[in-house]
């Protein structure tokens, strides 16, 4: 069964690239191509593909408003946005997947030829498409929703929490993490804890979207900075391009960034943020998994559960793609595996109430 992708874009020279690249794949068919918006939304309901990648910006109906529109009549087929690498690409794409996409691909900039920007694509943009439409499923859901017929995941015996509750709180996302995340903490009115977030972007994005939250929530949520303080009641997302460790001093918990090789094929990387907050804290720290592709997280999961600290995982029904949550939770590396909706009050029923101080382990002076 092959996937049935349709592309949607107002450059011939872009529909035509893209087209030529997807129908490569012996496992990906073009089943057609539009203009813009509106007639994307025409070929979507004519051909019902499986898949749409879509362009941003295009005349007529451009691509925020043909995924609004698109959910807006119960269409929950799974959209690919093409975003540039630029401060208002950034913010474009955002309010994409605020509107429903669920996932987006940067084009390619400075690359030198076009041979080398296809390539990027496609290494991009075919592994997103697989992940999005597992072929052979088709259950109601999340656009792109992994069905499973397999049996429930094994859940780990829950650990004693450290006295008064968990005293840092870190968390894992990549595709459909976005909103994901945005939802999880409409959920918890306050945070009284430090809080270290991976979430799986390129530089710019993730200044825009820690903006983004900062004005949607009541608490402060910032792009991490090199020896910045993690402070309670505030949300540090790792750069773009940068791994974000937590490591103990004597003033408290501070964030380091650093660019040293990706893991997993990502920089930021989950396991380098759960790897260094399990030694900094011990049992103090909780960290949840959610929505993403690939196995990102698992092993330092792995490490928190080690030294005493407890794991989340999102559940499969609630997640864009089970991947990251799915290896967790397959790994028996989990205490609970929650739908989206019931993490941030299982969250604020762990984490330590305010001003309880912080034993940390490891730090220096």
């Amino acid at each position: 069964m092959t996937i049935r992708v349709l592309v949607v874009d107002d450059s011939v020279v872009i529909r035509r690239l893209v087209s030529g690249l997807l129908s490569e794949d012996p496992d990906i068919e073009v089943v057609g191509t539009a203009v813009n918006g509106r007639a994307g939304l025409q070929k979507i309901a004519q051909l019902e593909p499986d898949l749409v990648t879509m362009d941003i910006e295009m005349p007529e109906l451009d691509g925020i408003e043909t995924v609004r529109s698109l959910r807006a009549s119960g269409n929950r087929v799974p959209v690919i946005m093409f975003s540039t690498l630029t401060e208002r690409g950034a913010a474009a794409t955002l309010d994409a997947l605020a509107a429903g996409a669920s996932d987006y691909v940067p084009k390619p900039a400075n690359v030198g030829s076009v041979g080398r920007s296809m390539e990027l694509v496609r290494e991009a943009l075919i592994p997103r498409i697989k992940s999005l439409v597992p072929r052979g499923s088709s259950l109601p859901g999340p656009p792109g929703r992994v069905a499973s017929a397999l049996a429930p995941p094994p859940l780990r015996s829950p650990t004693a929490p450290p006295a008064g509750g968990h005293r840092l709180l870190v968390i894992g996302s990549s595709t459909g993490g976005p909103e994901a995340l945005s939802t999880l903490f409409s959920f918890v009115p306050t945070l009284p804890v430090p809080v270290a977030i991976v979430q799986h972007m390129p530089p710019l994005f993730t200044r825009q979207f820690a903006a983004r939250l900062d004005r949607q929530f009541g608490f402060e949520v910032v792009e991490a900075t090199h020896g910045q303080l993690l402070r309670p009641g505030t949300v540090s997302i790792a750069p773009g391009d940068f791994h974000l460790e937590v490591v103990p001093e004597a003033r408290g918990l501070v964030a380091r960034l650093t660019q040293a090789p990706p893991e997993n094929y990502c920089r930021p990387a989950v396991d380098v943020l759960f790897r260094s907050a399990a030694a900094a804290v011990g049992p103090a720290v909780l960290g949840v998994v959610l929505t993403g592709m690939g196995s990102d997280g698992c092993r330092g999961a792995q490490e928190i559960v080690e030294r005493g600290g407890s794991v989340l995982a999102q559940d499969q029904a609630s997640s864009v793609v089970w991947g990251m949550p799915g290896a967790v939770a397959n790994a028996g590396l989990a205490e609970q595996v929650l739908p989206l909706r019931e993490i941030g009050p299982q969250l604020l029923r762990r984490l330590a109430p305010p001003r309880t101080p912080l034993t940390m382990t490891g730090a220096r002076s």
